[in-house]
């Protein structure tokens, strides 16, 4: 119910991950293995808000003033850390891409699948296909799998229509589901994910439609928070990525990139858009990496990608070690990525990637919520925050990312709203 109170008590381990100076800026460095912890602890919720943290005799206290209507919930001694943040996601398709997957197995590259007419434009036909509401059902079917796993918020991209209708219709379906769903939803209209077939050898001209029609009509419906754009060999120049980094500049929408995953870009000419995020980035130049380090924008790694192309990991390390603020998200998607779980793809970061579980679970929330500029309402459990947590059926945080393959999430809480899994 709205405006009801919640009382979470028999907190083993909780990660508050309060920051030590100010939410302004995205953990770096050393700032990513602080996770502030608190145990034998509770938490209070109100009205989707948190408004007690500590020791439990602390919280209780609150609680008690608030009167009799509080519902208590006993997470019996487990790990209860920030709902997670999946800042980077492509729910709105209609059917998983197996065709794609068995001739990988055989040795074929994305590339060459692409130009066999798989990849991304094999999802276009059913997305176009598609009704609101079939598009609607297959969104909110994603976002309660991912919530399962303990993820409270999602960024949801358009990107398999590829015309203004289909994209627009894909925007639609992505707030329909936000309608229906506990958690927070970020739309991202992804127009430019890639060159589709009718516009083949004039993407000159889609870019065009991206920038003239698409993003004006999904700016006057108010139907994205941001802009994005695939930009890689095969997809959309970096001299076209800027094209539409300055429609979205005009329409006040904010801007992040699919960038270096199979070949180097040079970052630096989209520096001066101040893009919320660089994302992929597993073929980062030693120019590019140091330039990172010095950005606010965030490097968002997505491991599931590298696991499923069998392609190289992210330099997570070398990220970290020099300085650039680092998120970890799912990239769930038909072709590269079909995982809603964000606990996985922790625990690919740290065995792949060798981030620490302290590093991984703090790239996955507070620096996540700072990817899709939510960092003063997500990503730590403090006084005045949304109440979104994940309660773990587990001793020790280090076990979200140890067990991996098997869910541990027990509940989470959705602003303020209790779903016991």
């Amino acid at each position: 119910m709205a405006g009801a109170s919640l009382l979470l008590v028999n907190i083993g381990q909780l990660l508050t991950l309060k920051p030590g100076l100010t939410h302004e800026r995205p953990r770096r460095g050393r700032e990513l293995a602080e996770l502030d912890i608190v145990k034998e602890a509770a938490v209070f919720c109100v009205a989707g808000r948190i408004v007690a943290v500590g020791t439990r005799e602390h919280v209780e206290t609150h609680a008690h003033s608030a009167g009799p209507n509080v519902e208590t919930f006993d997470c019996a001694g487990g790990v209860v850390i920030p709902g997670f943040v999946d800042s980077h996601t492509h729910p709105v398709f209609t059917e998983p891409r197996l065709v794609d997957f068995e001739q990988r197995i055989q040795g074929n590259t994305y590339e060459q699948i692409a130009k066999a007419g798989g990849g991304i434009r094999a999802s276009t036909e059913g997305v176009r296909n598609a009704s609101e509401e079939e598009l609607r059902q297959h969104v909110l079917s994603a976002l309660r799998h991912m919530q399962k796993s303990g993820t409270t918020t999602v960024e949801a991209k358009s990107g398999y229509g590829l015309t203004t209708d289909a994209e627009l219709k894909s925007l639609r379906a992505i707030r329909k589901a936000a309608e229906s769903w506990n958690g927070t939803l970020v739309a991202t209209l992804l127009g430019a994910h890639v060159v589709p077939a009718e516009f083949q050898q004039r993407a000159d001209a889609y870019v065009d439609l991206v920038c003239n029609d698409m993003l004006p009509a999904a700016a006057r419906e108010k139907l994205a928070d941001f802009v994005d754009v695939f930009c890689e060999r095969g997809a959309f120049s970096m001299a076209q990525t800027e094209r539409v980094f300055e429609a979205a500049q005009r329409f006040g929408l904010g801007m992040r990139a699919h960038v270096c995953q199979f070949t180097p870009q040079e970052l630096s000419r989209l520096g001066r858009f101040q893009p919320a995020s660089f994302d992929h980035l597993d073929c980062l130049t030693d120019k590019d990496l140091d330039a990172l380090a010095k950005q606010e924008t965030v490097a968002t790694l997505l491991p599931g990608a590298s696991y499923f192309l069998a392609h190289k990991y992210p330099m997570a390390r070398r990220l970290i070690d020099a300085g650039a603020a680092v998120a970890l998200a799912t990239d769930y998607n038909p072709g590269t990525s079909p995982t809603t779980s964000m606990p996985l793809v922790l625990s690919m970061a740290c065995t792949q990637m060798r981030m620490s579980p302290a590093e991984a679970i703090t790239a996955a929330t507070i620096n996540g919520a700072h990817a899709l500029r939510l960092a003063s309402r997500k990503g730590s459990i403090e006084r005045g925050k949304d109440a979104d947590l994940a309660i773990f059926d587990i001793k020790d945080y280090r076990e979200i990312c140890y067990w991996f393959g098997t869910e541990k999430c027990r509940a989470t809480v959705q602003n303020g709203r209790l779903i016991v899994h």
